[in-house]
């Protein structure tokens, strides 16, 4: 397996978040699959409000604000990927990286999964089922890959 390391500006954008989330992210980076940097850590009301208003989140409570949650962007062969089934390794990782700290983290491409390191089946499976669910409902899922946040 690749040996990544999370990037000076990585640890920068990290700044300000919660230590537990912080040691589970430092973790999961050398447990990976798929490399992946930080995008953002923590946010303002301001910014928040922004990503409400241009509909890339859903909501003014974020736990971006309080430095309980990170955004990711996945890289491969040195490009930015937006593929899920990538985001689904990092996931594992993550998951991985959460069970050895023994931290509850919440994935935003599967909401429902209250904690993701006690899901018994793989990460595609959560948000497949996170999918699925919110389909069966009617409702249109919001799937937010990059996104992880103490659960």
């Amino acid at each position: 397996m690749p040996q990544f390391k999370l990037s000076s500006t990585s640890l920068d954008r990290m700044t300000g978040i919660d230590m537990l989330l912080s040691s589970v992210m430092r973790t999961a980076i050398s447990h990976t699959t798929i490399d992946f940097g930080i995008s953002e850590g923590l946010r303002s009301q301001e910014r928040q409000a922004h990503l409400v208003d241009t509909g890339k989140s859903q909501t003014l409570q974020s736990k971006h604000i309080d430095g309980k949650a990170v955004d990711v962007l996945a890289y491969k062969n040195g490009n930015i990927t937006w593929d899920h089934a990538d985001f689904d390794q990092i996931a594992e990782a993550v998951r991985h990286a959460a069970k050895l700290h023994n931290v509850a983290i919440r994935w935003g491409a599967a909401w429902t999964v209250p904690d993701i390191k006690d899901w018994a089946d793989s990460m595609r499976q959560a948000r497949m089922s996170y999918v699925e669910q919110r389909t069966h409902e009617g409702r249109k899922p919001f799937v937010d890959s990059p996104h992880f946040e103490l659960a």
